[in-house]
């Protein structure tokens, strides 16, 4: 939290100093029952309306209701917000709001010196503190005296605030989370018209509870404005130059790719049909796309993982841009359909938000340790196109490349988003309909191969001699039945076949249909012929830039490329990476990129791995590749 001038009082509040900040990290911390993703969620809402860059970091348990009090039942939301152009949601909070004793224990870890911590002193009872470990209170022992802290009584204030109200005094303590809100809300001077305004929708049918709400918001914002404890709020002007002329909005890793998902199929002219199980991080998709039924879009919620890939597949051969989502235990069952997909040579998005493995692993923690198995997961030879996403807002044109790819050559193709990019979220600008790809598909209408003796027929998998890609024909259309199947089919007719050179021919073709595919050449950015290159693939693109800038601002060179397309590579990777003596791969695996580079080019790629279920942080990134340039 950088301070750039102070300036005379807001209005209403004309004995408080205002400080400009060029930019400030935010952490909301409590029990997974307080409220802190919604808290979190309209304070960023808030911020995206102002005109703040921004960037989220929702962090959350994986049980519904978490042991209240525990350090593992601990809910928190980050949010970093600024007036330029910003990447992560930053390495350490300058503010932290503690709802409990475990909170602030789980997150304090995180502050440097001389953050601000405000803390909930109604919930620092002896109880609640031995339950986490602190032998005396926290707020008296001195152990936060490097910290400005802040003690406040917010379950009193609010249960205050709501006396009026006809509600009990549990239920007026739900409400603390919005008097804390409220507060930040003035001390950022964050608008307030758009929380009042979802609030009183939230509540709709239930308006006391909506009152209520906005009266402790009210009540939380006046608190800040008149309290003596807080002598100084905080201005952190939009960020007008960071962003192109256009219309946006703020948008999370998951709601971005749904969008791009409709619009592909409005872009394709197909309806959009997606199969799914619901299954963590990846059950968002499944939420928003059942809303959109006026565009076309048909959501099946499945028994389980392999109906839902199974009547994706069957929504592909009948015409439709078919969509399954899940997560990396869902695709390991998904694993033979999509084997079937490859041999049926359909369309067909297989939407894989990664998570913490193996097995259930860390259900609401992220990891993109799903790549091989994207890559090789399937019995035989099955290849299929990976895409990967970079950041939030770039899974809307992730998810119109995937389907690009998979329409025009009749192929499944693997879209790898990750829990830190769909729940995550940052500033996006809204396209125009004349900017977005030409998706349009021709069905096959009738005959295509003449037989010697001149009669016309149907080949279903006579191909196209630029893309490979067989015809895709709708099921009923008078002429053109054909079989279907996972055994192998003879090259042309499409007919049961067992013959040897047959197969080899089909699985050369198949390969060879994949590496064929057009993706862009990829572009590195070294403007000044840097020795070292770090190459990333999907969210490691902020902490990767982040740090990158942080490197050459302090007058260091280093090459920086990111890959959105996994399989096939852009044709002049290897080319990119033989410019280089050094070549550093950061990955949230054990090196699974760095395995296929390695493999495919023989570039003794370095490699730099993280598999804690959090997103790298800049300043560790910058640390680790100044090493790498200083060729230790």
């Amino acid at each position: 939290m950088s301070v750039e001038t102070t300036a005379p009082a807001v209005a209403g509040a004309a004995d408080k100093e205002v400080r400009r900040l060029d930019r400030v990290i935010i952490r909301f911390a409590g029990d997974s029952g307080d409220g802190m993703q919604l808290t979190g969620d309209r304070f960023t809402s808030e911020t995206a309306s102002f005109g703040n860059d921004l960037s989220t970091l929702p962090n959350f348990p994986a049980e519904i209701r978490a042991p209240a009090g525990t350090l593992p039942g601990v809910s928190s939301f980050q949010l970093h917000f600024a007036d330029h152009d910003i990447l992560t949601p930053g390495d350490a909070p300058n503010v932290l709001v503690a709802m409990n004793p475990a909170a602030l224990k789980a997150n304090i870890g995180d502050l440097p010196r001389g953050a601000e911590v405000i803390v909930n002193t109604d919930e620092f009872t002896k109880r609640a503190m031995q339950k986490v470990g602190y032998d005396a209170s926290p707020l008296e022992d001195g152990s936060l005296d490097g910290y400005h802290l802040h003690p406040v009584p917010l379950t009193t204030l609010t249960v205050e605030a709501l006396k009026e109200f006809d509600l009990t005094r549990k239920e007026a303590e739900r409400s603390k989370n919005m008097f804390a809100l409220g507060l930040l809300s003035w001390m950022y001077h964050r608008p307030t018209e758009g929380t009042e305004t979802f609030l009183r929708s939230k509540f709709a049918k239930k308006p006391d509870i909506a009152a209520a709400n906005i009266a402790a918001f009210r009540a939380g914002w006046n608190f800040g404005e008149t309290t003596e404890d807080f002598a100084v709020s905080y201005e952190v002007a939009p960020a007008a130059t960071a962003f192109p002329p256009g219309v946006y909005r703020n948008i999370s890793g998951n709601l971005a790719l749904s969008y791009g998902l409709v619009a592909a199929s409005r872009q394709a002219d197909l309806p959009l049909f997606l199969g799914s199980y619901p299954i963590t991080p990846a059950s968002d998709i499944l939420h928003e796309l059942s809303k959109h039924k006026n565009f076309g879009v048909r959501t099946f919620q499945a028994e389980d993982e392999i109906a839902g890939i199974g009547a994706a597949l069957g929504a592909a051969f009948g015409g439709s841009l078919a969509v399954t989502t899940t997560s990396g235990p869902g695709v390991a069952l998904k694993s033979e359909t999509i084997g079937l997909a490859v041999s049926l040579e359909l369309p067909l998005l297989i939407v894989d938000i990664q998570r913490g493995g193996p097995s259930t692993g860390l259900p609401t923690k992220t990891e993109q340790a799903d790549l091989l198995q994207a890559m090789y997961g399937r019995n035989g030879e099955a290849p299929v196109p990976v895409v990967a996403p970079r950041t939030p807002a770039d899974c809307f044109d992730a998810a119109l490349e995937a389907a690009r790819i998979a329409l025009a050559y009749r192929t499944p193709v693997f879209l790898l988003s990750d829990g830190y990019l769909a729940n995550g979220s940052e500033p996006w600008r809204v396209p125009e309909v004349d900017e977005l790809p030409d998706l349009t598909v021709r069905f096959a209408q009738g005959p295509n191969h003449t037989l010697d003796d001149g009669t016309e027929v149907f080949w279903p998998y006579k191909r196209d001699p630029h893309t490979l890609a067989r015809p895709w024909a709708v099921p009923g259309t008078p002429g053109l039945e054909h079989r279907i199947g996972g055994i192998e089919k003879q090259d042309g007719t499409g007919n049961i076949s067992y013959d040897p050179a047959n197969h080899d021919f089909m699985v050369r073709t198949r390969q060879a249909k994949i590496d064929g595919i057009d993706v862009p050449d990829l572009q590195a950015d070294d403007p000044d012929g840097a020795r070292t290159l770090v190459l990333g693939w999907g969210s490691t693109y902020g902490p990767i830039t982040a740090a990158v800038r942080r490197i050459r601002a302090q007058g260091g060179h280093i090459a920086q490329a990111h890959l959105r397309h996994l399989n096939p590579f852009p044709p002049n990777l290897g080319e990119v990476l033989t410019r280089y003596e050094r070549v550093v791969i950061p990955e949230m695996n054990l090196g699974q990129l760095a395995t296929l580079i390695r493999a495919e080019y023989l570039i003794d790629a370095l490699s730099y791995t993280q598999v804690n279920g959090m997103p790298f942080k800049a300043e560790q990134l910058a640390t680790a590749l100044e090493e790498a340039i200083d060729g230790h």
